[in-house]
């Protein structure tokens, strides 16, 4: 009995890896088509907006946005902030809002391979398609995916399409206060606006945008070039 519970989780395991690693390859070089976030949108009865734009094509100073908003050690780390995750641990330890510790690196793996939410189960899976994307992806990969499929609004994914929502124009012409008010709005798309934002998305959206150039500046994004 033991021994066949013990065959049929190795042939699982070995095909759980075997399909994790044809996926991750192969978006290595083609655009996701759908995510899992975006499934649920259509399934709630909401219409999706998403339009694919390459890195080059994508203002930088979107990126570097992101980096100041979201992860400051994006080109340093391997994938994980550890010292960001323990401090989120100790934060949470102490009662109150829940906040999280995660990469765009483990947000891209989330965003694109798993669903929202969950538990240690799917943390521990988004941690494996975090190791494949840094190691088979590379840095400017993974923004890249991660600019194109991260919800920048209700019903609206990546960069381009939440430009257009905002500004009537496209990411490649973003402005640092304009990419600002995007990025303020990654962590919570579906109660954000970035287009006369108030309150919090306004402070942090200017706090963001003061960074952008300390972002260039030290070079934080040299990853991307």
């Amino acid at each position: 009995m033991v021994t066949r519970f013990l065959r049929l989780f190795l042939k699982i395991a070995l095909w759980f890896v075997a399909v994790s690693l044809a996926l991750v390859l192969l978006f290595r070089f083609v655009p996701p088509p759908i995510t899992f976030t975006m499934i649920g949108d259509l399934l709630s009865g909401r219409s999706i907006t998403k339009e694919w734009r390459p890195l080059d094509r994508i203002d930088p100073d979107m990126a570097r946005a992101a980096i100041a908003g979201e992860d400051a050690k994006f080109c340093s780390h391997h994938g994980f902030d550890f010292s960001a995750i323990a401090g989120a641990a100790y934060r949470n330890a102490q009662g109150g809002k829940i906040r999280g510790g995660s990469t765009i690196s483990q947000q891209t793996a989330k965003n694109v391979f798993l669903f929202q939410g969950g538990g240690y189960l799917r943390k521990a899976v988004e941690a494996w398609f975090t190791v494949l994307i840094e190691a088979i992806w590379g840095k400017r990969r993974i923004m890249e995916v991660y600019l194109n499929v991260a919800e920048t609004g209700i019903g609206t994914y990546g960069a381009e399409a939440g430009a257009i929502r905002y500004f009537n124009h496209s990411a490649q012409k973003l402005t640092p206060t304009e990419a600002a008010r995007i990025a303020a709005v990654l962590p919570l798309p579906k109660k954000r606006e970035a287009v006369d934002p108030s309150g919090f998305v306004r402070r942090h959206g200017n706090a963001i945008a003061r960074h952008v150039g300390v972002v260039r500046r030290e070079g934080l994004d040299d990853c991307l070039r």
